[in-house]
């Protein structure tokens, strides 16, 4: 199979460090969904990475799908639990990062725009949303190692990708003083190869 995402796609990141957990080869094809010259389109009609190829052609998109699939292609390390309480905490937690990363992909790219262009009152809404949520990250994780149980799940890669794209593009939040748990969590993370290897790139 083919991932197709650029290197510092969060949502992409997520994806390459499930396939990297669960050991399943792949080929990286790294692209720029922005350019408009770009495959990914012809991939996904929506035109955003990541895009999962399977080998029959067939593509799947969307972070959350793509990683729904993986969990269930091999039967190591499972991220995604099977019993529906413990399944909603985790995908709850998933869907939390993931729109704490909506928000600050929003920020990021309005802020490209120039200050005439820019809305301030758009800006405000995402940044308390991006805030709101790691206050929320934080409190779902509180003392506990991992947020289920004493082992990583996609709850916790998810949070880890979303921690890493703020250091990313935002190095000016300080995160990590106003949640500690949230530092000593991706301090663990990045101890492991496939968070090392997907670090983002500019």
């Amino acid at each position: 199979m083919k991932l197709v995402t650029s290197l510092t796609s969060p949502y992409g990141r997520k994806v390459r460090v499930v396939l990297l957990e669960k050991k399943i080869p792949f080929r990286l094809q790294v692209e720029n969904p922005w350019l408009p010259d770009s495959p990914v389109s012809s991939l996904n009609p929506l035109g955003k990475v990541p895009v999962l190829v399977l080998e029959d052609g067939e593509s799947v998109f969307d972070s959350r799908v793509i990683v729904e699939y993986l969990d269930h292609v091999s039967p190591v390390a499972h991220l995604i639990p099977g019993e529906p309480k413990s399944r909603m905490m985790v995908r709850g937690v998933e869907a939390l990062a993931d729109g704490i990363t909506d928000a600050a992909v929003a920020v990021y790219l309005e802020k490209k725009r120039s200050s005439e262009q820019q809305s301030r009152d758009w800006l405000v809404l995402q940044e308390k949303t991006l805030f709101r949520g790691l206050e929320a990250l934080s409190e779902a994780l509180g003392e506990k190692p991992w947020y289920l149980g004493n082992s990583m799940t996609l709850a916790d890669v998810a949070c880890g990708c979303t921690l890493g794209y703020l250091n990313l593009r935002f190095p000016e939040i300080d995160w990590r003083t106003a949640h500690p748990n949230l530092a000593r969590l991706a301090d663990k993370l990045a101890t492991r190869p496939s968070f090392m290897e997907t670090v983002p790139v500019i």
